[in-house]
């Protein structure tokens, strides 16, 4: 197993780091890689108005997410966890020990690779691990990059070293993007659930109002709140609801704000979500207490109204959206049909059920949306919730009449 261990302050994490851990892990055929934040730098303290250890770490797991390589990357806390200063000849050690067999790469931008010579046991480094600098392409760096190899060729004799010029890189310092996001700048230099996760926790001086944010804003808070592979179904949902908005005469602007939150709590485990009910006070039937998959509405409609400030027309479209009701709203239908219909969806009927919901109508789409939903739900054996059978009982009699 070749493994790539990549570690830094990530204070935040940005697009350069992205980019050239991404295009290290293609060009050497990496078959994992671990990032690592620092916990306590071994050259220079974090700069006052950092973000804490916990937050760096959620940040450094929102960046690997968005890699988009699945298991075959992970974030570690390694260095957070152990007292005194994050020697990275510690760090590759413990890593040693996991992985006696692995072939390890140290990952590294170019200011770091032209000063490793002065880091605590430079011996121990290059005797565990080989070592991959990267920078941009541009003869400048090619010619530094040829001259600190054949040092440290020439002090570490047996040392493995691979120095890469990336094309396109984007070359920006944390100290640089952190004084760029207190000027309200350098969101485009961050991976969107960074910045979405920036800007919940109002880090580097970014000052945001959560309850009135911009279109781009909430979409970059709402990837903040998702595993990765989620994110393509919540942008998919957000432009069905536009769609359907606007082919039914919606207020377009609500059903993309619920669109966009509606799977907020998506992510957490049955704990999570049952702690955020009881903050909530939501009041869950015997089939919600047991059905982890029911709940995500419930509680991200509370954090929605709480935490965004949306109006109860928004906050019972995402209420509802799971197993909808009877005497549904408008834009709870559209919300509730963006969810099932939207484009990433492949099943069998959701062609037929796309056509109806244009073609037919609001009530149409609901009737044999539930109706699926009934059939899959008993084909599996599992009970189906009042609420979606009162939905379909509603609708059938609403269009009978």
């Amino acid at each position: 197993m070749r493994i790539g261990i990549y570690g830094g302050t990530f204070n935040p994490p940005h697009l350069g780091h992205l980019t050239a851990a991404k295009a290290v892990f293609e060009l050497l055929k990496l078959d994992q890689l671990l990032l690592i934040p620092a916990g306590i730098p071994p050259h220079k303290p974090l700069p006052e108005g950092s973000a804490s250890a916990e937050q760096r770490l959620e940040m450094t797991r929102l960046t690997g997410e968005q890699m988009n390589l699945g298991d075959r990357v992970q974030t570690l806390n390694l260095e957070l966890e152990r007292e005194g200063k994050s020697y990275t000849s510690d760090t590759l050690a413990a890593i040693r020990q996991r992985y006696p067999e692995a072939e390890l790469w140290l990952l590294m931008g170019t200011d770091m690779f032209l000063t490793i010579q002065d880091w605590h046991q430079p011996e121990k480094i290059f005797d565990l691990a080989g070592v991959v600098a990267f920078g941009r392409s541009g003869e400048d760096t090619e010619s530094a990059f040829s001259r600190q190899c054949h040092r440290l060729y020439q002090a570490y004799p047996n040392a493995r070293i691979h120095t890469l010029t990336i094309p396109g890189v984007i070359d920006v310092s944390s100290t640089e993007l952190r004084d760029r996001l207190a000027r309200g700048e350098g969101a485009h230099l961050l991976p969107p659930a960074v910045y979405g996760y920036i800007l919940r926790h109002g880090l580097y001086g970014v000052q945001a109002d959560l309850k009135h944010l911009t279109f781009p804003q909430l979409r970059a808070v709402a990837m903040s709140h998702l595993k990765y592979k989620r994110v393509p179904h919540v942008l998919a949902t957000e432009q069905e609801a536009i769609r359907l908005a606007e082919r039914y005469g919606e207020d377009v602007t609500k059903a993309r704000v619920a669109a966009l939150l509606h799977d907020t709590t998506k992510k957490l485990d049955m704990e999570e979500q049952m702690a955020l009910c009881r903050k909530y006070g939501i009041e869950l039937d015997e089939l919600e207490q047991k059905a982890l998959k029911l709940l995500h509405a419930k509680t991200g409609a509370a954090i929605a109204r709480d935490v965004y400030g949306v109006d109860d027309d928004i906050y019972t479209a995402i209420f509802w959206h799971t197993t909808g009701h009877a005497r549904m709203t408008r834009l709870e239908k559209i919300i509730y049909l963006a969810d099932y219909i939207e484009a990433t969806r492949d099943f069998p009927g959701v062609e037929e059920l796309r056509r109806v919901c244009y073609e037919e109508g609001l009530d149409a789409g609901m009737v044999l949306g539930l109706s699926m939903t009934v059939e899959e739900m008993k084909a599996r054996g599992n009970p189906v919730h009042s609420a979606t059978l009162a939905a379909l009982a509603d609708l059938k009699g609403t269009r009978e009449n």
